[in-house]
């Protein structure tokens, strides 16, 4: 199977990016497919034995809309250059449309209300000069109705192929209203002069010019909700500083390659990824990463495309280019979670899917029955145009694609990437989350936790005496105690012998003096009198410590204990989702006692300790067999089939390439705290589609019986096809303002 998206145009309401969908997802060959209305993307995947992109394009065409797929390797900035182009034209249509709407509605409302204290010219007054009058009328309605032609063309286009959408509403109410109005004009030729006053022609151009409005304030407002996208394009610059044969030659970012040598000065942008090879720097990560402090680099550290180099030149070798860079990653990541669907969405899909025909019956039995009652076509033609008009399913269409694209936008600003729609939806109603114990909650290298003396021996001279010796071991608790001696600046003993004692320890002779690091055992078996340090021996290992002793002289001199320890941020993460009424699991290879130790230390009631790295999925599925949704939070290649098995699987950005593609997930700060982060903006996210979804369905269930006549019926007033139109436009802008809302997310903090 491969997978291909098309940018569509023309998509104007959930009942077209419906159709598209269901179209495409109809065709030979095609396994799935996806239309976001608000990102206007149509993804889907197809078997290349059967299908062809080309073949799609086709369908495309055929419903009446362009799709476009350009080649080239500039395709996100085609793609913005022409919405922008697509935006300053809608922009002229309407304020061409608004600079004749407003004339005109002066001209055909004033004479209704002859009691105000100021009228129109005697020369246009309709019921002494009609024929005048009427000219006015069309001479500024046509303008009107040429700047919206789109709503024409793509909605009767629609009608024929038998796929009516809402520009298909908004043509059919508002030729419905001209048609009238030039039946009304063809009496007053005859001499019927007072059907001057049953023109519906200002009632045409004001929807019109408000719908035109309300797509212009749309189109502004969903180029707001890509706004994270557009920041991370911004990052990468345009060209790149390269030193061939010694000299320095400014290239385009595209014709850089893996292996060339790249300079950068204080202040500029990093143009691709690269390991440095000369100099040292301060690097702000934060468009990357989310995290604020500049990160220190030297030579051997990575650097990656968009982040800022900020005050020392280096060189660096380029690794990855183009595409294969982390912020394009990050970027084609973002653009996908933004294109793809939650699994709510489906419920609004479900409901355009039939919408428009509906009410197209609707609104023809309504002003049917209306004419059969009072025997006014007039008034039968008001129901027919308002009922249209006011049903438009745009706020359906886009109360949900928009809330994913801000809501996943918001993630990235704030290192936390989010790979689908579905992720986002299912994180709310998480209720059971499972950590990685080593490189998750702890740092995942131990470290020097405790440096106990025997009374007459220095803390300086035990470490010293420890790091020495252990200088030619290999095992991952003695480089913890040399890293530590060097972090203090002492200095290392020559050593005169050395040798590994397998599972206990090590000996050494240091300056002449046989030196002896290990475990209890070790001790035991060399007769080293232990005393009262065995207790705090004791203590330390029920703390998860591995406590080492260090004998010189066939003396004990002390104790030096070795942990991995626990993360900074770990103990306030977990209290935190513990606010957010989540239940906390870690899950451990490690012994039960040094994992209880962990948990304890980190506010963890329940343990899963000695789990083989295989069996991590099972202990997911069993837990989701009691009923439970599960998160797993993880970073080496052994969480990869637990984080795969889990509802939501969350990888720590810092660990393996295996974990981050299997996460659903990725944390790109390596921070616990954005755990509960990612939680809450998921939850926030949600709440904000249903309440979207909530006021789009109360708006068309409301408001359809009260443009039917409803109220009429019962002595109350008839709506105005105006006012219905501008109903409908404020719809769409409410859900559009209370999605941008979530721009205003902040950090979890309780």
């Amino acid at each position: 199977m491969q997978k291909h998206t098309f940018t569509v145009t023309g998509m104007s309401c959930a009942s077209c990016s419906g159709k598209v969908e269901r179209t495409i997802a109809a065709l030979p060959g095609i396994t799935a497919a996806s239309v976001n209305l608000a990102a206007e993307t149509l993804t889907f995947s197809y078997n290349p034995e059967i299908a062809r992109p080309a073949e799609v394009a086709r369908a495309v065409r055929d419903l009446g809309f362009t799709p476009l797929d350009p080649p080239t390797e500039n395709a996100a900035d085609e793609r913005r250059l022409r919405k922008d182009q697509e935006q300053k034209t809608l922009w002229r249509r309407t304020i061409l449309a608004l600079a004749f709407c407003i004339p005109l509605f002066y001209v055909a409302m004033v004479p209704m209300f002859p009691w105000l204290p100021f009228g129109v010219p005697q020369l246009i007054e309709p019921m002494t000069n009609p024929l005048p009058h009427i000219a006015v009328q069309v001479l500024l309605t046509l303008p009107i109705l040429i700047a919206g032609r789109q709503f024409y063309s793509i909605g009767f286009r629609a009608l024929l192929k038998r796929r009516p959408n809402m520009d298909s509403l908004v043509a059919i109410g508002t030729a419905a209203a001209v048609l009238y109005s030039g039946y009304a004009i063809l009496l007053v030729l005859q001499g019927h002069t007072h059907f001057v006053m049953d023109l519906y022609l200002e009632t045409a151009g004001v929807i019109v010019t408000l719908i035109l409005l309300g797509k212009a304030l749309e189109a502004r407002t969903k180029g707001r909700t890509s706004e994270a996208v557009q920041k991370l394009m911004s990052l990468a610059p345009n060209t790149a500083t390269i030193i061939r044969n010694g000299t320095e030659v400014e290239l385009p970012i595209r014709e850089v390659l893996v292996g060339d040598l790249v300079l950068v000065r204080p202040g500029a942008h990093i143009p691709v990824d690269g390991v440095i090879c000369t100099g040292q720097t301060s690097i702000d990560e934060s468009m990357l990463t989310g995290e604020s402090m500049p990160v220190d680099k030297t030579t051997g550290d990575l650097v990656y495309a968009g982040s800022i180099n900020q005050n020392g030149m280096i060189r660096f070798e380029a690794t990855k280019v183009g595409s294969d860079t982390a912020l394009a990653q990050i970027i084609r990541l973002v653009e996908d979670a933004q294109g793809s669907k939650a699994p709510i969405a489906q419920i609004a899909d479900v409901v355009t899917g039939y919408f428009v025909p509906v009410v197209c019956a609707f609104a023809a039995i309504a002003a049917l029955l209306w004419y059969f009652t009072l025997g006014s076509v007039e008034f039968s033609m008001v129901i027919l145009v308002t009922t249209l008009i006011i049903a438009c399913p745009c706020a359906l269409g886009l109360a949900t694609p928009t809330a994913i694209m801000v809501g996943t936008g918001k993630g990235a600003e704030n290192g936390i990437l989010i790979k689908s729609g579905e992720a986002l939806e299912v994180s709310h109603q998480i209720d059971t989350i499972v950590f990685d114990k080593t490189g998750t909650i702890t740092e995942g290298r131990p470290e020097v936790t405790d440096i106990i003396p025997s009374q007459g021996v220095s803390l300086e001279r035990l470490l010293q005496l420890a790091a020495s010796a252990e200088q030619g071991s290999e095992h991952p608790l003695g480089k913890a105690i040399v890293t530590r001696a060097k972090a203090d600046e002492l200095s290392f003993l020559p050593i005169d012998q050395f040798g590994a004692i397998t599972g206990k320890g090590l000996e050494a002779v240091l300056e002449g003096t046989p030196i002896l690091i290990g475990n209890r055992r070790l001790m035991e078996e060399r007769q080293i009198l232990l005393t009262e340090q065995a207790t705090q021996a004791d203590q330390l290992a029920g703390e998860g410590k591995t406590p080492m002793y260090i004998a010189a002289d066939g003396r004990l001199l002390g104790i030096i204990a070795v942990a991995d320890v626990v993360k900074p941020s770990s103990r306030a993460a977990i209290a935190r989702l513990r606010e957010l009424g989540l239940e906390v699991i870690m899950i451990t290879g490690d012994h039960a006692k040094t994992a209880t130790a962990i948990a304890r230390e980190v506010g963890i009631d329940r343990v899963l300790a000695e789990v083989l790295p295989g069996n991590k999925s099972e202990e997911i599925k069993r837990l989701q067999s009691e009923g439970r949704r599960v998160a797993m939070v993880g970073d080496g290649i052994n969480d990869a089939p637990a984080l795969i098995q889990a509802d939501v699987g969350i990888a720590i950005g810092s660990g393996t390439d295996v974990a981050i593609e299997s996460a659903d997930i990725v944390l790109m700060r390596s921070d616990l705290m954005d755990v509960p982060t990612a939680i809450h903006l998921s939850r926030q996210t949600i709440r904000t589609i249903k309440q979207n979804l909530f006021w789009a369905f109360c708006y068309n269930v409301l408001c359809l019986p009260i443009a039917a006549g409803a109220l009429y019926l019962f002595g109350g007033p008839l709506l105005s096809p105006m006012i219905a139109a501008g109903a409908m436009v404020f719809s769409s802008i409410s859900v559009l303002l209370n999605t941008l809302r979530l721009s205003r997310f902040m950090v979890y903090n309780g």
